[in-house]
């Protein structure tokens, strides 16, 4: 078992520093884009279907991606791919902003954007792992998670504060302004490594089949994959009733907004402990125990809550998304030398497209059972997935393969 690393330790890489940084500024980025566009969207059409479809369409199109392009990671330049998702980006949100689309044409190209996503998340992993060895491997991922949900937060505050005081348009050039900021830093302060050097005679897109199914047809990288989909999937078809639950329950006006709020702010929570203050094997050992502590909390919504109840177990709840930190040492153990981008961005992939999955199945559950129970199955459910990681994801299983 490899030492404990330190923050400092991690982000004293250059590379690992700068990917780090842009990441964080580009993510904070993309959910002021979120935020801005579904409020133009709505404002444009009155449409609260159309408001929630732009929030989402960036994600089931990542599947599109990572099926057909996702080999890009390991066949091109890192730096290249990094810069050019950022700049792509930057030009989105400009056009958004100033292009006058239809509302049809807007969400064509968010959902054109999001089919990229996984190959420049599959290159910041694969740059990751190239760049960090044993447990500062696992701390930079960490890392990663903790500014996502820091991100995430500022983000919709600061989406609602901009859309509130300057309009959705200047909030959609202000994102602009961050993914061109984010493109000069990456160019400027990232190396011209070379490309990772995987060859093949298939076309890109046979390639990128090709790599999904060898990644899948692995039992160990299978499972490990579905260990890191299955819970968030779970939990987030509980957490998408929670707006329905509380105005049924009679919430205060706006408290539905707070009690949300309190689970990136769990994550970011939990991120900070289990990989700041655990051991490398704690982490391992304690992920079925922290993907218990997501559903816990859901099973409670059973009963007749209050809001600030609520918001606790949702802090709670939060701090239990810290159970992926202790699968990225075994994930990358287990991959290929020659696909690690293309499994990062198969990660993410699967990540985004089972969290897209799972409020259409426990929001349908509502149509015959009570949204508090719907809820509480959700939270039984995410129960269960703790038990078989328990069960078939153990840590030593990067190096012994067990039957699937």
């Amino acid at each position: 078992m490899s030492e404990r690393a330190t923050f400092r330790q991690v982000l004293a890489v250059p590379v690992y520093r700068t990917v780090f940084l842009t990441r964080a500024l580009a993510i904070g980025a993309d959910t002021l884009r979120t935020v801005a566009l579904s409020v133009l969207v709505f404002t444009a059409t009155g449409s609260a279907l159309l408001g929630a479809v732009t929030f989402g369409a960036s994600f089931l199109p990542q599947v599109v991606g990572g099926l057909v392009i996702g080999a890009l990671p390991d066949l091109v330049r890192p730096r290249l791919l990094i810069v050019t998702g950022y700049t792509l980006e930057a030009g989105a949100a400009a056009v958004l902003a100033v292009g006058g689309m239809p509302v049809w044409a807007s969400l064509l190209l968010v959902a054109g954007i999001g089919c990229l996503a996984p190959v420049f998340n599959g290159t910041a992993g694969r740059l990751t792992a190239d760049v960090l060895t044993g447990d500062a491997f696992v701390v930079g991922r960490g890392l990663f998670q903790l500014a996502s949900s820091a991100a995430q937060v500022i983000g919709m505050a600061g989406g609602g504060l901009a859309v509130a005081f300057v309009g959705s348009e200047t909030a959609l050039l202000v994102t602009a302004s961050c993914h061109a900021v984010a493109a000069l830093w990456a160019w400027l302060a990232l190396p011209d490594l070379p490309a990772p050097g995987r060859q093949s005679e298939r076309s890109l897109v046979r390639q990128s089949f090709h790599g999904a199914r060898e990644l899948l047809v692995d039992p160990v990288v299978r499972r490990l994959l579905f260990a890191n989909w299955l819970p968030p999937a779970l939990v987030i078809g509980g957490e998408s009733l929670l707006i329905p639950y509380a105005a049924l329950a009679g919430f205060p006006t706006g408290a539905a907004g707070v009690v949300l709020a309190c689970i990136p702010a769990g994550m970011f929570v939990g991120n900070l402990v289990v990989t700041r203050v655990f051991t490398p094997h704690l982490r391992e050992r304690a992920v079925p125990v922290l993907v218990a502590v997501l559903g816990l909390p859901l099973v409670a919504f059973v009963f007749d809550l209050n809001a600030v109840t609520a918001g606790v177990l949702m802090v709670f709840l939060g701090a239990g998304f810290a159970f992926g930190v202790g699968l990225q040492g075994r994930f990358r153990d287990a991959l290929p030398d020659d696909s690690t981008g293309q499994a990062f961005g198969l990660l993410s992939t699967g990540l985004m497209t089972f969290q897209g999955v799972g409020p259409l199945v426990f929001g349908g559950l509502t149509e015959v059972v009570p949204v508090g129970v719907a809820m509480a199955l959700a939270g039984a459910a995410t129960l269960g997935s703790a038990v078989w990681i328990a069960l078939a994801v153990r840590p030593a299983e990067a190096k012994s393969p067990v039957p699937a």
